[in-house]
């Protein structure tokens, strides 16, 4: 979610300023601010939604295979989960009575877990993952956008590049931190990225809006 706020910030503000630069009056920008939130979150929704959809697939066809197996050759199965334990560090006896006693209470829960790393908690949900993704690109998406609306002609290229500097800063060290890492150079990193981006799409707004006039 912090990823697709990044983008939702960094594409919006982009477009915007962009504009801007070829047209500052506010209805230009305002619409071209509010056709990008659109456009980038029903794209990421629906890109979300076929990419999780895919590893669904992937996951259902894993289970349908591990049920066949545990059904046709429960012996041999039983000697891989015993395997892995064994492989984990446990003494092979003990790594049998774990497997067998696993087996008794959830064989196919057990050897998804084990073996291909499928939990409940992780199985794949495409929409789940389409609302998420939409949602926040959206959030990040009206901060730039609701910047512009807000701002004075004069003053809205500046005042657009400082929120969503301020934005970018506040995702940045939020992702380091769910990440575990130091917010420092991800902080700086997504910054810098941001700024840049913004200034080569002012650039190239300045100059289309000049070759036009």
């Amino acid at each position: 979610m912090v990823l697709g706020a990044n983008d939702g910030i960094i594409s919006t503000a982009c477009l915007i300023l962009g504009v801007a630069a070829a047209d500052p009056t506010r209805n230009t920008i305002l619409t071209a601010g509010i056709a990008g939130l659109v456009a980038g979150a029903v794209s990421m929704a629906l890109g979300e939604y076929v990419s999780v959809s895919s590893q669904r697939d992937a996951e259902q066809s894993d289970i349908a295979k591990e049920k066949w197996e545990l059904e046709t050759m429960p012996e041999h199965e039983l000697e891989e989960l015993t395997a892995i334990y064994a492989n984990k560090g446990l003494p092979q006896a003990l790594a049998h009575e774990v497997a067998v006693e696993l087996t008794k209470k959830d064989a196919l829960a057990t050897h998804l877990a084990e073996e291909l790393g499928i939990t409940e908690l992780t199985l794949a949900n495409p929409i789940q993952a389409a609302v998420g993704s939409a949602g926040a690109f959206t959030v990040g998406a009206a901060i730039p956008l609701i910047t512009a609306a807000v701002a004075t002609e004069s003053t809205r290229i500046m005042a657009t590049i400082l929120v969503v500097a301020i934005g970018l800063a506040g995702l940045g060290f939020a992702g380091a931190r769910f990440g575990g890492a130091s917010a420092t150079k991800p902080t700086v990193r997504v910054i810098v990225g941001g700024l840049a981006a913004m200034a080569i799409t002012i650039g190239v707004g300045a100059l289309f809006g000049a070759a036009i006039n």
